[in-house]
């Protein structure tokens, strides 16, 4: 179940050749340097790579005219990083696959409100309510379908989605129910991206991988870029770390390659963070990141890009079994991030910092080890400030915490009474009566909110 729900939380081209290149072209190239990055997000960094929580971190930041890339860490030969490292970017591969979306409706003549089944002939989709899903629900995560298939049972559990082809995909639609109506709410799909990318496939004629080597890659100059749908690991792979810092396998990817499945470098991702902030109206890429759909009442997601409500944020970020990612930029465009690293540990944090000078950066943190009968003292159930609750409970020898409608997340102790999560901007600090009992804690997440113990373990 961990593996699952882990998997889960994480993918002719000369038509688009003139916008993207020119982007390409005429921005600067990156510099070996950083002192374009905010000093608390370059000082944040340089104190997690020494705490052990990234073995190597790239930034690399746009600010108005001016680029430059910083790497942070050391190689696993103890030399420094090496910039032209290769990392696997997760989810972020789904602004690619929404991009390409974007290229088919501004060249080719489909509509977001197309349904998919018009492009997949031989495979049955499910509707509901007498709605069909269409291109749109399933690139703003509107679809109706679940975060993953029911059928979702990897042969390898450390390399989740390489068994997992087109065939057990198209299977498993025919054979689904929607349990809601396409387009009634948002729901975060890899399932729905994975079919997303299988039918721009089969529009185009091409596999998703040619697709993107022609379309975009190509265009931008990503020469390092590729998805790992079984070909050779990289010379140049930066080795991948877990989530509990063990040596990590790469993933692999079949039907879910348009989720989460493409592999790149700081320079590359560079190229294609300033082509996506110099989109001019009416590319793909300016549709793409224009938000059509609302996340919650806060944010909005356009296809793929999320945009934030208070801050204007266009971002995306992503997470394998031993990698991470993030891309954002501003909504003025002024300003842009990209961060990868080889560790299984969030980033999203350092993403935002970087563009906001008010977004809350955790600390850093070094983990240390506490015996179950320590975990056991800090679990139960806390009411939030704003009347949630969240359930604190230790599953052998870890600590998890649970809020309503999302996943376990693991939580690392840095000391008796505080802990962090490695794979979300989280960390929990809990307090004591005189007598020495949890009686509270306070959730750090997008600030900090306070919490009063209502039962315990």
């Amino acid at each position: 179940m961990r593996r699952r729900a882990l998997a889960a939380f994480l993918l002719t081209g000369t038509r688009v050749a003139g916008a993207l290149l020119l982007a390409a072209a005429f921005a600067p190239e990156p510099a070996w340097a950083d002192e374009l990055i905010p000093p608390r997000v370059a000082q944040r960094a340089r104190e997690r790579v020494e705490a052990g929580q990234y073995p190597i971190l790239v930034i690399g930041v746009v600010d108005g005219d001016q680029s430059e890339l910083a790497v942070f860490g050391r190689g696993p030969d103890g030399a420094p990083a090496a910039r032209d490292s290769v990392f696997e970017i997760g989810s972020v591969t789904k602004t690619f696959t929404a991009t390409l979306l974007a290229e088919a409706i501004v060249h080719d003549g489909l509509r977001l409100d197309q349904p998919v089944a018009d492009l997949l002939p031989g495979w049955t989709i499910p509707a509901r309510g007498g709605r069909r899903i269409t291109l749109s629900d399933l690139a703003t995560h509107r679809s109706g379908l679940p975060p993953m298939p029911d059928d979702f049972a990897p042969a390898a559990g450390a390399d989740p989605y390489a068994d997992y082809g087109e065939d057990r995909l198209k299977r498993f639609m025919a054979g689904h129910g929607l349990k809601r109506p396409p387009g009634a709410d948002y729901e975060y799909s890899n399932l729905g991206y994975a079919l997303l990318g299988a039918a721009l496939a089969e529009q185009a004629g091409a596999s998703y991988r040619d697709l993107l080597r022609q379309r975009l890659f190509a265009p931008l100059g990503m020469d390092d870029s590729d998805v790992a749908t079984g070909n050779a690991l990289p010379a140049r792979l930066a080795p991948g770390r877990t989530e509990l810092g063990e040596p990590a396998v790469n993933w692999d990817f079949d039907a879910f390659a348009p989720a989460g499945g493409i592999r790149s470098t700081g320079d590359d991702m560079m190229r294609y963070l300033r082509a996506s902030m110099a989109a001019p109206p009416g590319s793909p890429m300016a549709l793409a990141q224009q938000p059509i759909a609302a996340m919650d009442e806060a944010n909005q997601v356009g296809l793929a890009w999320r945009v934030t409500g208070r801050r204007g944020i266009v971002w995306h970020s992503g997470m394998t079994g031993g990698y991470a990612a993030f891309i954002g930029f501003t909504a003025d465009r002024r300003q842009g991030v990209v961060i990868l690293t080889n560790a299984a540990a969030t980033v999203e944090d350092l993403g935002f910092a970087a563009l906001a000078p008010d977004a809350p950066l955790l600390p850093a943190f070094v983990a240390v080890t506490l015996p179950p009968e320590a975990l056991d003292e800090v679990t139960g159930v806390f009411r939030l400030a704003d009347g949630s609750e969240m359930a604190v409970f230790r599953h052998g020898e870890a600590l998890y915490v649970q809020r309503p409608g999302q996943a376990p997340i693991r939580l690392t102790p840095s000391g008796r009474d505080s802990f962090f999560a490695r794979i979300a901007p989280i960390a929990l600090t809990f307090a004591r009566d005189a007598a020495g009992q949890v009686d509270g804690a306070i959730l750090h997440q997008n600030g900090d909110m306070a919490a009063a113990r209502i039962t315990p373990r």
